[in-house]
């Protein structure tokens, strides 16, 4: 429960992704993300809705990163 917590506000304080959060705690991505949806939403509903407007906002901008993943990749084939 403690760990739920302290990986809430690592999210909140550094603004980082699902994926590149489990990264840096050492957790998968899955167990992360449950986490944040399942136990923190038992825990204290308020961090939740903080967490959930943060994946919010970075599920509205994956496309833009996921071109310009592709962009790289393409730009120095030729």
């Amino acid at each position: 429960m403690i760990n739920v917590i302290k990986e809430a506000n690592y999210i909140l304080q550094t603004n980082k992704t699902i994926r590149e959060a489990a990264i840096d705690l050492g957790v998968s991505k899955s167990v992360l993300h449950r986490h944040m949806n399942i136990g923190l939403k038992k825990i204290d509903y308020d961090l939740y809705l903080k967490i959930k407007k943060i994946f919010f906002e970075h599920n509205k901008n994956k496309h833009i990163k996921g071109g310009e993943a592709t962009r790289i990749k393409y730009a120095f084939k030729g």
